[in-house]
C-alpha cells in the first residue's frame, strides 16, 4: 500500500465512487510521502494522506489556535471530547499550533474502505466546523 495505489485508485473512480464523492489528488513531496485529497466542492478543507509500515493515516486541518476565542477555549475542548465518540471513525488532535480530525486504518484496507474513511473524514470536518463556530473568532 502506497500513496501512489490510492491516488490511482481515487482518480479512476472519477464519478463512479461509493460514496458518491470526486476525489481530486496531489502528491507532495518530502520526507514521508504525503497524499492531498480534495474532496469536489470542500477544497477547503482537503485531507492528507500518509501510509506507514502499521498504518494508512488520513488528516483534514480545521483551524490554528489564533481562531479560538480565548475564553471559550475550555468549553471548546469539552464539546471536543463530548463529539469524540459520537464522530464515527474520526478523532480529533492538536499539531503543533493546528486542530485536526483524523482517522487511521490498517495498511491491509482495501480501497473502498479508504475511499470511505475519506468520505466520512470530509463530512465530520463540515459537522464539527457547524458544531464549534461559536468557539472561533
Amino acid at each position: 500500500m502506497n500513496i501512489h495505489k490510492i491516488a490511482n485508485h481515487l482518480t479512476e473512480l472519477g464519478d463512479e465512487s461509493h460514496t458518491g464523492l470526486k476525489f481530486d489528488c496531489f502528491p507532495i513531496d518530502g520526507d514521508v510521502e504525503v497524499l492531498q485529497v480534495n474532496v469536489a466542492g470542500r477544497e477547503e478543507l482537503p485531507v492528507f494522506v500518509s501510509v506507514t509500515d502499521n498504518q494508512v493515516l488520513c488528516i483534514s486541518y480545521l483551524w490554528d489556535e489564533s481562531e479560538v476565542k480565548e475564553e471559550t477555549r475550555t468549553q471548546m475542548f469539552e464539546t471536543m471530547l463530548e463529539l469524540n465518540i459520537p464522530m464515527p471513525l474520526s478523532s480529533f488532535a492538536k499539531i503543533d499550533d493546528k486542530y485536526v480530525v483524523y482517522g487511521a486504518l490498517s495498511v491491509t484496507s482495501s480501497m473502498e474502505e479508504i475511499e470511505q474513511e475519506l468520505s466520512v473524514l470530509s463530512d465530520n470536518c463540515l459537522e464539527v466546523i457547524d458544531e464549534l463556530v461559536e468557539f472561533l473568532k
